[in-house]
């Protein structure tokens, strides 16, 4: 059994998010919405647990620990595995700790974790690839987020960075292969605004343009798109903007608090310990949706869930790792 002793507690930087983000926004058009949940929370989860699996690859590097990277998972593809070590294949799940209130109580008392509940999706454990001698690694990240426009307004009155998005709808994100036409932007903010387009050209490669609105002028866009995924823009328009495509005879007005910032300000991330798979599910219960958690006042979907104390440290999997290489 893990202790509280045994965690490897890592400090986050910006770079890790920009990473998640970067992943985040080429797999919108492929990611499978597992909670039922809209883009921008969804898009949020994803950053984190990137910026989360970033970090691990880059402590393995640190300390020498033998490690693969075949199974990464491509944007575009389902899921596989995030890494393997000692030959076994590994799978990392990451929570986001962001109650002020759970964040204090981890940083003083870490111990606390070891009640949290190690949770893996019901659907996940029964269409993973792994084997029941591969491993689950659980992680948790305390971070803030702003899900809303009066805490994203504080954030940009303290400049902190930000990362703003609009996720298109269905219609515009998921199509056949008849392109958009020729769309028209149109920003009736008072600023010059700098917007980034980004969707799929016809032969479904991952394109994006970047476009200088004017106030009250028209633009064209040069590039030719068979869908949209989403618009991204640096500063947040102070009133709407519209695009049009002719093909779906409808313009989208994009008001400003239809944008959403996708920034994650980690602070720590902390990796409680391992289990295999076939030991995860021979001590699993049930935890249905609704149900709250340390993690979460309550769950989006049904889990499967063990304590975080029955898992076993990672340092213990370290040193097999590198016996299994020597040998």
């Amino acid at each position: 059994m893990v202790k509280s002793s045994d965690f490897i507690t890592l400090p986050y930087s910006d770079d890790l998010t920009r990473g998640g983000i970067a992943y985040a926004s080429k797999s919108l058009h492929y990611t499978y919405n597992r909670m039922g949940s809209s883009a921008l929370p969804r898009l949020r989860r994803i950053v984190a647990g990137v910026a989360v699996e970033l970090a691990f690859r880059r402590y393995l590097v640190q300390e020498g620990i033998p490690h693969d990277n075949l199974g990464r998972t491509p944007f575009t593809d389902p899921d596989r595995y995030d890494i393997a070590i000692g030959g076994r294949r590994c799978d990392i799940k990451s929570f986001i700790l962001k109650r002020k209130k759970c964040i204090r109580l981890i940083r003083d008392e870490p111990e606390r974790l070891l009640q949290a509940e190690a949770l893996v999706p019901v659907d996940q454990s029964k269409s993973t690839p792994l084997g029941d001698t591969d491993l689950y690694i659980f992680a948790f990240l305390t971070a803030l987020l702003t899900p809303n426009q009066d805490l994203l307004r504080k954030a940009i009155a303290a400049k902190q960075p930000i990362h703003l998005i609009y996720p298109f709808a269905d219609q515009w994100a998921r199509r056949d292969q008849t392109p958009l036409g020729e769309l028209v932007l149109k920003s009736a903010a008072s600023q010059t605004l700098r917007v980034k387009l980004v969707g799929q050209g016809q032969d479904q490669a991952a394109i994006s343009e970047d476009v200088t609105l004017q106030p009250g002028k028209r633009t064209k866009a040069r590039r030719t798109f068979r869908t949209l995924s989403h618009l991204h823009t640096p500063d947040l328009p102070d009133d709407l903007i519209g695009i049009h495509s002719p093909l779906l005879d409808e313009t989208e007005v994009i008001k400003p608090i239809d944008w959403g910032n996708i920034w994650v300000y980690g602070m720590e991330i902390i990796f409680t310990g391992y289990i295999t798979r076939g030991e995860f599910r021979q001590q699993a219960s049930t935890i249905p949706a609704g149900s709250r958690v340390f993690q979460y006042p309550r769950t989006s979907t049904d889990n499967l869930s063990t304590p975080v104390q029955n898992l076993k440290p990672l340092a213990q999997l370290f040193a097999q790792a590198k016996d299994w290489e020597r040998k």
